[in-house]
């Protein structure tokens, strides 16, 4: 056992990345599910594993490949914040998988069905190698496997706008990656190293000798990931791609691929940069705050004038994605703290929402809002947990979204830009329109031809849902495991401040 816990960093990449192949190997849709199954709950219980040596066991984990020292050899680092993101991951995937195997039957033709799988957990690998990987090309090579795999994922359903989607995500995704990749080679330049704490070590020295290539590449570095994080007004990719994705894929990507960028995100800003010069040398605060407050309005502002169920819950994204940059740009214990907790509870929550509108378009085959009439009547479960999943995106009290929130005013008066409380309420309060629409349509409307016949859908698809309404609710009543491991995410990242 003692031998296997040694190499968890790298089999929680290779794990996910194994069953790829071996569901490559397939033609049967239900046998790929069910390696695909196998696979992604294998891979969440290695992330929390790992959660828990981190956290009770003694810190950080460095896992190095083959013979070469650090910084020369590639690094795989644990700590308390990329352990905390492998666990979301993972249970993302993990909780989604058992909902596939019939919206996935429904909504890919049955000889994409194993190819649907393979794309599946290659992105999961890609994400998790992203989270756990201690070297920034690294970074960018498994950016670009879960990337292409997304582009096939959202591709491979049946909707012929999907590929039009896929497309336009091609072409910014590699923009991104792109931009990536320049500021890591400027990066590489000055300090010589490849190892993001080596970098960070080097940058200490060398940033004021090379001023202008540091900062150079802090700007691609972050136009890069806001790209893929979709921070407004970089999001354009975003709708479309989660709209016309298959059910699943839209789930699996909202609760998990934004999520990742943003960690990285972080990552450059506090462990590489350091608050010093990221925060105090520079605007970037600034900018950052402007563009989140952005989103969180305009976004949520789109929401209200969507027709399209999935389309009003990407544009929802956006705007939470604006919650979660605007407390790091507060650059404080509890600006952070919630912007980790948001990352979590976001996740879940944006899941059970998808995977909820997943099973009305399992049923009545529409997922325009004025369909949805009566549907609180004939799918009274199912339209429940969505009201638990919008009433968290709200920031209900007793929801996780409240949590998140919460520590987010509070980071806000610390600052003392007590303005920024009127705004984060009076943006939540625009969430109360755009989910209302939906909740005005299931339960004060009468019963339509369309949803007469409507029923819950079977339980494989059911029980993930409702698992997830029911940690929605958990992690807003309970915080002590989401706020707890968040806030010592946030001291390691303002500990490495310079």
């Amino acid at each position: 056992m003692s031998s296997i816990e040694a190499h968890l960093p790298i089999l929680q990449v290779l794990v996910p990345l194994v069953g790829a192949l071996i569901t490559a190997f397939f033609r049967s849709g239900t046998r790929s599910w069910a390696v695909a199954l196998v696979t992604c709950w294998l891979s969440f219980g290695i992330a929390a594993w790992l959660l828990v040596k981190v956290t009770h066991g003694g810190g950080p984990i460095s896992y190095v490949m083959g013979p070469w020292v650090v910084p020369q050899g590639i690094e795989y680092r644990v700590d308390a914040l990329n352990a905390f993101v492998l666990v979301l991951v993972t249970a993302v995937g993990a909780m989604v998988m058992p909902y596939a195997l019939k919206s996935v039957a429904q909504e890919v033709d049955p000889h994409r069905q194993a190819w649907f799988y393979t794309m599946y957990l290659l992105c999961l690998s890609g994400l998790l190698g992203m989270t756990v990987t201690g070297d920034a090309f690294n970074v960018f090579v498994f950016m670009e496997i879960s990337s292409l795999a997304t582009y096939v994922l959202i591709a491979l359903g049946r909707h012929r706008r999907g590929l039009l989607a896929s497309y336009q995500y091609l072409i910014v995704g590699t923009i991104g990656a792109t931009m990536y990749v320049i500021g890591v080679a400027f990066l590489y330049i000055v300090t010589g190293s490849l190892n993001l704490a080596d970098i960070a070590s080097r940058l200490g020295p060398a940033s004021a000798e090379f001023s202008r290539p540091v900062l150079a590449a802090l700007a691609f570095l972050t136009v890069g990931v806001c790209l893929k994080l979709a921070l407004f007004p970089l999001h354009v990719w975003l709708p479309n791609a989660y709209a016309y994705a298959p059910s699943v894929a839209t789930s699996f990507l909202a609760g998990t691929a934004t999520k990742v960028a943003v960690y990285l995100l972080m990552r450059i800003f506090f462990s590489v940069y350091g608050v010093s010069f990221t925060f105090d040398s520079l605007p970037v605060a600034d900018v950052l705050l402007v563009l989140s407050v952005a989103a969180m309005f305009l976004a949520s502002f789109s929401a209200i004038f969507e027709s399209h169920a999935k389309r009003m819950l990407a544009h929802s994204s956006v705007a939470q994605i604006g919650y979660i940059t605007l407390g790091i740009s507060l650059a404080n214990q509890a600006g952070l703290t919630s912007s980790i907790v948001h990352l979590f509870n976001h996740a879940i929550t944006k899941a059970v929402l998808f995977l909820a509108m997943g099973a009305v378009f399992y049923r009545i085959r529409s997922l325009r809002i004025d369909d949805f009439a009566g549907l609180g009547r004939t799918m009274p479960w199912t339209m429940a947990v969505f009201v638990v999943g919008g009433l968290s995106i709200i920031g209900v009290p007793g929801t996780a979204g409240f949590i998140s929130k919460w520590y987010l005013a509070i980071g806000a008066l610390e600052k003392g830009y007590w303005p920024l409380l009127f705004l984060i309420v009076l943006s939540s309060l625009i969430a109360v329109v755009y989910i209302g629409k939906v909740v005005e349509a299931a339960y004060f409307r009468d019963v339509t031809e369309r949803t007469a016949a409507a029923r819950e859908p079977p339980a494989s698809m059911l029980v993930p849902m409702l698992v997830l309404a029911a940690a929605t609710i958990y992690f807003g009543l309970d915080t002590r495991a989401t706020v707890d491991v968040s806030a010592a995410a946030a001291n390691l990242l303002l500990g490495g401040s310079r």
